[in-house]
Parts: C-alpha cells; structure tokens; sequence
C-alpha cells in the first residue's frame, strides 16, 4: 500500500460502524445540497459551489438525468419531498429537453430554452438510467419516458452488428459522427443493466455482456489501460484528441478513473449473469482486478501527491494531474465490491485509503457535496468541472459499497 493524505480511523473502514454512519450522512447531506436543482422551465441546472443554479451552463439532459435517478433513489431511501423533485426532473425529459420534431433528447437546451445540437449517445444511456430508477420509484409517466427511450436507442444508437453503441448523431438522425467512444458505452452498459433489474428483461443484460467482452479485450491488449476513442471501424485512434488533453468529455489517453469504473461493472455483469456459475465468473472478476490494479498503479501518488491523477499517456505517465471527484467515489465502490466478491483485505485497504482522501480533501464539509475538480496539489479549481454540477458519482459512492454487487443501485436499494 501507498501512504494515505490522512491516518485512516474507524470512519474510514469498510464494514465498520462508524463507516456506515459516516456514509449515511454524506448520503443525506448530498440530498439536502442538490434539492434546489429544479430549474423554472423543468430539468437541472447546473449546480454551483453552494447548490445553486448557475443559468450560464443552461439545463443539460445528462445532468437531469443524474439527478432524476438520485432524488428516485432518495424517495426509495424515504427522503422527504424526493419524489416531487423526481417529477421535475421527468417534467424536463419529457418537455423541453424533448425533441418532439425528431425524437430523441437534445443534449441540453440554453436557459430560456434554446436547444443544443446534435443527438448523442451518452445523454441517452443516461435517459434510460433516469427513466429506470423513476420506474422503481413508481413515478407517473417513468414506464412511457423508458419504453420510448429504450426504442429510440434501439433504433438510433445500438449496433447489432457490432455488439457496440454508436456515439453522436446531427440533430435531425440524419447523419452519423464516425467517431467511435467508450464513455458512452459504459454508461450504456450502466444503464442496459439498470434496465435488466428493473424490468426483468434479460436482453439488456447479454447486450451489456457483448459491450464488455470488447472492453475486455481491447483493454488486455493494451496493457489493461483502456484504449477510449475509436474510428468508425473500431479501430482505437490512440492520438485523439493529443491537442487538447484535458477536453471535458474526451480527453486523450488513458483515463484511470474509467478502468476502475469499467471494473465494478464488469463485476456487477459476471455476478449477475453467472449467479451459480463460479468458473464463468473468474475471468471477469480477474479481467476486472487487472484494471483496477493498473488504474491505481498508474494513478495513485503518481506526482509524489495524494490523489488520483485524470489521464495519463499509454506508458502510465502523468497527463492531466488534476484530481477529479468522480475517480474517487468510482474507486470507493470498485474497491468495495472487488473486496466482497474476491475477500481480498488489500481491496478493504484501499477502500481506507481512498475514503480517508475524501473525507479529507474531497469532501466540502463548510459547503456540502464535494469538491469537483482539484489541482495536483490538491487546492479547488474548475478548468473542466466548474462548481459542483451534480450528485451522481458522490451519491452512489455513499450507497454502492453496502448494497449487493451484482444488482444496479437503484435495484438493490428497491429491494432492500
């Protein structure tokens, strides 16, 4: 193990009581930050550093959609007033983030309702998410908001073909970007699992599986750093974007925080889809150890500072040091559910380390929620994440690492 920011005290370890409390309160503490994120013509805003409205980033479909999926799972949990702030979020999806001349979801739209370009791949997994979690909600109008969009992701997004989904469309579906992109298939594979759970239908669970065995095998030919942009051939494109480094939704290289994610994901898929099948699941769960051990390899105090650095080269290299929020809560639950399927303590160990970094330096615990982006000396910036945009990556993470591993969150706290 690497030095941690902080001694690791009871609070920090996995199991303990003093965990459980601790992450019980940063789950309702995140629910009280975010309960303002209604804007007035439906949808989120943009959350700024104390949970208000920031009118300038305009009302985006991807962050409605967290949002949606964690005020369900707070109505689900018993927050008060959670469901309500479900229905604004469905009001937005079903309103003005709504192309009603196309179909499909805008990705966002400006304050006064002006959409945004193009029809892409990743807003809509995350539609499909929103709508899921609402439907285990028992929200009016969840089951047309998923039935419509699961239909248009078949039609617009989902390539049989390949086992894969396609990333951006223009706006009228008219013309689709040659670019190829795993963030939008991983949240793809997010959000067919959610639906598997939530409805029972088992296609979505074998298409996650086919999302997957690519990602397995272009991730084990590349020395389990995960190739993230491709051609239109699926052939990796490993320069993407070496202009631009630190692009908000395609930077260049590896991104650690994506392999750890990839691996709870991948070991949600296995323990689901093998539930008595221990041989079928072992390659997975390896797969998925190989990634999260390469991930905090390459990551983890790699500039001689805690934290785990945004991208690096395809040699393991520091690329953006910056710290971004959601690697961390993703590593809380990685680490978390590698420690309950394998019972390896070094997982435990570093479920400790990363949620003594967290409360120390991640955590905003003036303002509440937690702090999105900071600098490799570990000091608030917001080149790339501005504010703190929504609750999704933080919120999970005080839940995911108490739930069952192989059920989607929303699933497994409905069932709990």
């Amino acid at each position: 193990m690497t030095d941690t920011i902080a001694e690791t005290t009871p609070r920090h370890r996995l199991g303990s009581q003093a965990n459980r409390i601790f992450m019980a309160s940063q789950t309702y503490g995140l629910l009280d930050f975010g309960r303002g994120f209604p804007a007035p013509i439906g949808g989120s805003g943009w959350l700024n550093d104390d949970g208000t409205l920031d009118p300038s980033h305009g009302i985006q479909t991807w962050i409605t959609c967290r949002m949606t999926h964690v005020y369900a799972i707070g109505a689900l949990l018993g927050y008060p007033g959670a469901a309500a702030l479900v229905d604004e979020g469905l009001r937005g999806l079903t309103g003005v983030l709504h192309d009603d001349e196309n179909g499909g979801w805008y990705p966002g739209v400006s304050w006064d309702g002006t959409p945004d370009l193009d029809k892409i791949c990743y807003t809509h997994a995350f539609v499909i998410l929103a709508a899921s979690s609402a439907l285990l909600a028992g929200r009016p109008g969840a089951r047309a908001l998923l039935d419509e969009a699961l239909d248009t992701f078949e039609r617009r997004f989902w390539d049989e073909g390949t086992g894969l989904a396609v990333d951006t469309w223009d706006t009228a579906f008219r013309t689709l970007d040659p670019y190829r992109g795993l963030n939008a298939n991983m949240h793809t594979t997010e959000a067919f699992l959610a639906v598997a759970d939530a409805t029972g239908d088992e296609r979505y669970r074998t298409r996650a599986g086919r999302i997957i065995d690519h990602v397995v095998a272009w991730a084990k030919a590349n020395g389990w750093r995960i190739p993230e942009h491709f051609h239109e051939d699926w052939t990796p494109d490993l320069e993407c974007n070496a202009d631009r480094k630190d692009d908000q939704f395609k930077p260049y290289g590896a991104t650690p925080g994506h392999g750890i994610e990839w691996a709870r994901l991948i070991t949600q898929w296995a323990m689901s889809t093998y539930p008595g099948n221990g041989a079928a699941r072992v390659p997975y769960v390896e797969a998925a150890e190989h990634l999260f051990s390469r991930a905090v390899e390459d990551a983890w105090n790699a500039d001689g500072a805690p934290g785990l650095v945004y991208t690096t080269d395809w040699e393991g290299r520091p690329v953006v040091h910056d710290r971004m929020h959601w690697t961390l809560a993703e590593a809380l639950n990685t680490s978390a559910t590698l420690h309950a399927v394998t019972g390896r303590d070094e997982y435990a160990d570093w479920y400790s380390t990363f949620c003594a970094y967290v409360d120390g330096t991640v955590i905003d615990h003036e303002g509440g929620s937690w702090f999105h982006q900071l600098d490799r000396n570990n000091k608030v910036v917001g080149s790339v994440w501005p504010g703190k945009s929504d609750l999704y990556h933080a919120f999970q993470s005080t839940l995911i690492p108490y739930l069952d591993p192989a059920v989607s969150v929303a699933s497994a706290v409905a069932r709990d």
